[in-house]
């Protein structure tokens, strides 16, 4: 019950919109109400839900990354190609490499930020071309197929949790890339909410001269959120290349937006401040539901951007409603 009372309007209304959507596919098509459906669900959406958990602690703190895709790929395939050229074949490695690679610049956003003193969005829009152009310049875009990845790429692709058998005597499972999922999602609901550290992400994004008076180092705490975020996508970068069981390194440049979407749909506020984890994870099951399903009611991938779009403007609506209505209660309480 007192989950159900910290459920807002906009996780209400997303709610609402998954049911009845899944009921309106599945009388139109009961072939996607199954196992496979569900698993392949949850596979797919592994990367982007990491991702979400990063721009959304960027966003609680009142700014927004665009850089999180050259990281991922930055950190993923550096590492594959490491990994290639030594014939090492530790997953443990890979994604060693490509979490330090990640940290490295998310903190390197976060310096330039502190320095320049200018918009996180600035910054990031020219530091995804610098990083994407350095990735290029050193480890250059060669296509890796599915034959030439190293073992625990190609071990991590096919890992399954547990197997079953379906009506047609296939076999299908849950993937393993659940279990990086519910951690990082995990990691960052108790970042926020069970540590200073994310009282003071909280309060920059209210004020960064609030949170200065409250007795935060502001260049800190951005250094932490953007080494975070850089974190995750390094994370990010090994599994996506595992999912793909492939790799394009140009393939993941242009999503920016649409993870950032998810996480406004969730009801994060643009403006900070605001950001809610099970928000978020509604915003990534109903994009990848638009993603996925569209073709059991015989409608093209056009649609999706179509039915997002009004999902997000009424989530963006809902969420700038409920903050003034939040800000009047608390003038009105101060008063």
């Amino acid at each position: 019950m007192k989950f159900l009372k910290k459920i807002d309007k906009t996780q209400r209304f997303l709610i609402a919109i998954i049911v009845v959507y899944c009921i309106v596919v599945t009388f139109r098509n009961p072939a996607f109400l199954s196992l496979p459906t569900l698993f392949n669900l949850v596979r797919s959406s592994a990367g982007t839900t990491i991702l979400a958990m990063g721009v959304l602690v960027v966003m609680i703190s009142g700014g927004i990354d665009v850089s999180f895709p050259a990281i991922a790929i930055f950190g993923g395939y550096t590492s594959l190609r490491i990994c290639m050229a030594f014939k090492i074949e530790s997953l443990f490695v890979a994604f060693v490499i490509s979490i330090v690679i990640g940290i490295a610049l998310g903190v390197i956003n976060a310096v330039l930020i502190n320095i320049l003193k200018l918009e996180p969005f600035i910054i990031t829009l020219s530091t995804a071309s610098v990083f994407f152009g350095l990735m290029t310049i050193l480890v250059g875009t060669q296509n890796v197929g599915a034959s030439s990845l190293p073992s625990q790429f190609r071990a991590l692709s096919a890992a399954k949790i547990f197997t079953t058998t379906n009506k047609h005597g296939g076999t299908i499972g849950l993937s393993v890339f659940v279990i990086p999922v519910i951690i990082c999602i995990v990691l960052t609901w108790f970042i926020l909410h069970r540590t200073l550290i994310g009282k003071g992400i909280f309060a920059m994004g209210c004020s960064n001269e609030a949170a200065r008076r409250s007795g935060f180092n502001v260049n800190l705490l951005r250094i932490f959120i953007f080494g975070y975020a850089g974190f995750l996508g390094g994370i990010m970068g090994v599994i996506y290349i595992a999912g793909t069981n492939s790799v394009n390194p140009v393939s993941l440049v242009g999503t920016e937006m649409s993870v950032i979407a998810c996480v406004v749909i969730g009801g994060a506020s643009p403006n900070g401040g605001y950001g809610k984890i099970f928000g978020t994870l509604l915003g990534v099951i109903l994009y990848y539901l638009f993603n996925q399903t569209l073709i059991y009611l015989g409608l093209s991938s056009s649609w999706q951007d179509f039915f997002m779009g009004i999902v997000l403007l009424f989530s963006i609506i809902t969420t700038s409603y409920q903050r003034r209505v939040r800000n009047r209660k608390n003038f009105i309480y101060t008063e």
